[in-house]
C-alpha cells in the first residue's frame, strides 16, 4: 500500500483531460460543423491518456509480469514507474526532471504554439474569403492538424501505453484523411489559387523557408 496513492484519482482525470481539451479547444472558435472533427480525435486521445496516467494504469497491469521479471524491485504501481519510457531505459532519479520528459514538453508547447497561430492565421485568411498563405501556412498547408500530432506525439515520450500507441496512427490517418477532404473542399471554392498553393507548399512536412510571394493570399 502507499501512504500516497498513485492511481484511482479520477478528480485529475477529469481536471486535466478538460484542461488539455479546452485548451486546444480555445484556439478554433469550435464551429461544430467542422472543428469537432479534428478536435474529437485528440480528445479522445487525452482521455485515454489521462485515465491511464491517474485512473487505472492499464498498461502496468497487462504487462506487470514480464515487466516483474525484467525490472525486479522497481515498484510498478508508483506514479513514476508510469512514466515506461525511464522505466525501461533504467533511468535514476525523478523522471519529470530526465532530458525525454524535458524533451517531450518542449514538443507538447512547440504542438500548441503551432495551434495557436495557425488558427489565428486561418480565421483571418476566413473572414476575407482568402486562402490562408501566411504564417505557418506559408511552410505547411496543416499545420493544424500537424499541431494535434505533435501534442500527441509529445505525451507519448513521457507516458506511452498500449492504448494510446495503438491509436496513435490511426489517429494520424484520420487527420490525413480530414486533411484531404478539405482540400478538395479548398479546390473546389478558390481552384487554381489553391492548386498553385498546394504546388509549391508541402502538406505535412514543413519546408525551411517560406515560397516568395507573387501575389499575397488568394481571395476567392
Amino acid at each position: 500500500m502507499h501512504d500516497t496513492p498513485a492511481y484511482g484519482l479520477w478528480a485529475l482525470v477529469v481536471i486535466n483531460s478538460v484542461f488539455f481539451i479546452a485548451f486546444a479547444a480555445s484556439f478554433s472558435g469550435l464551429r461544430w460543423d467542422k472543428d469537432w472533427r479534428s478536435l474529437g480525435p485528440y480528445s479522445a486521445f487525452i482521455v485515454a491518456l489521462f485515465t491511464e496516467m491517474y485512473g487505472f494504469p492499464l498498461t502496468v497491469y497487462l504487462l506487470s509480469g514480464w515487466l516483474g521479471r525484467r525490472l525486479p524491485g522497481v515498484d510498478l504501481w508508483s506514479h513514476d514507474a508510469g512514466h515506461l519510457w525511464s522505466t525501461l531505459l533504467g533511468w535514476k532519479g525523478d523522471p519529470h526532471w530526465s532530458l525525454l520528459h524535458l524533451g517531450s514538453a518542449a514538443v507538447i508547447g512547440a504542438g500548441f504554439w503551432l495551434l495557436a497561430a495557425s488558427w489565428k492565421r486561418l480565421f483571418d485568411a476566413q473572414r476575407r474569403g482568402a486562402v490562408a498563405t501566411e504564417g505557418p501556412y506559408a511552410r505547411i498547408r496543416h499545420p493544424q492538424y500537424a499541431a494535434f500530432v505533435l501534442v500527441m506525439f509529445g505525451f507519448l515520450l513521457q507516458w506511452p501505453t498500449i492504448p494510446t500507441l495503438m491509436m496513435f496512427p490511426l489517429l494520424v490517418a484520420v487527420y490525413a484523411r480530414l486533411a484531404w477532404r478539405e482540400e478538395q473542399d479548398s479546390l473546389r471554392r478558390f481552384g487554381d489559387d489553391y492548386a498553385r498553393y498546394m504546388a509549391s507548399v508541402p502538406a505535412f512536412i514543413p519546408r525551411l523557408r517560406p515560397p516568395a510571394s507573387k501575389s499575397g493570399e488568394a481571395t476567392a
